[in-house]
């Protein structure tokens, strides 16, 4: 039984402000990320979290970064062709590797940064690697496909000219081969992107 008096008005629930503690009111109350803040403290912490943002694409170490995106994309290519060498099957979703690892690669060698200028960078050396790695596979399965024919001759990395270079990346191409290239690419440009912050509520 309720010790309450019957018909009584419950009390009103109290919001008070995550980071300051204070009592909030109906004007002065911005929920974000689950939490209530006043608008002092709302501005507050936005404006440095747009700092530490800003950051992020400040003093990029762009030397360390390409040099994180072409080991990374060069891991994700031999990856590719060590799965096709090994499995006997190509596989092209493992391609997408590439591009992870490019991004992956031009992050955590420039400290962290993110910018369009690392975004191009590991764009480049995704693409650079895919083609290699797409030369590669089809080698492989080429040359398998000429011992057991009996041929002695074999398919050369690097290739010998523009002309055989041209052949082994065009062989079996296909509509999958072009839907791989663009996750590649996509990867390449997501990771090292720029992080953006979403408007304000109410903006």
């Amino acid at each position: 039984m309720s010790d309450s008096p019957v018909g009584a008005t419950p009390a009103p629930v109290v919001e008070t402000c995550a980071q300051c503690s204070k009592v909030l009111s109906p004007d002065d109350r911005v929920e974000s990320g689950g939490k209530l803040f006043c608008r002092s403290c709302y501005e507050t912490l936005r404006q440095e979290l747009h700092t530490a943002v800003a950051r992020l694409s400040e003093d990029v170490n762009y030397a360390g970064g390409a040099t994180g995106a072409v080991l990374g994309a060069a891991l994700g290519a031999l990856v590719w062709w060590g799965f096709t060498v090994a499995t006997r099957i190509s596989l092209g979703l493992i391609a997408v590797a590439i591009g992870c690892l490019a991004g992956m690669g031009a992050v955590r060698f420039s400290g962290g940064k993110r910018s369009g200028g690392l975004q191009l960078i590991s764009i480049t050396a995704a693409s650079l690697a895919y083609l290699v790695a797409t030369y590669l596979v089809n080698m492989t399965f080429i040359n398998r496909e000429l011992a057991q024919a009996g041929e002695t001759f074999r398919i050369g990395f690097p290739p010998q000219n523009l002309g055989v270079a041209s052949k082994v990346l065009t062989a079996g191409f296909g509509v999958m081969d072009v839907v791989f290239f663009a996750i590649v690419v996509y990867e390449a440009w997501k990771i090292p992107r720029p992080i953006r912050i979403p408007a304000a509520p109410g903006a």
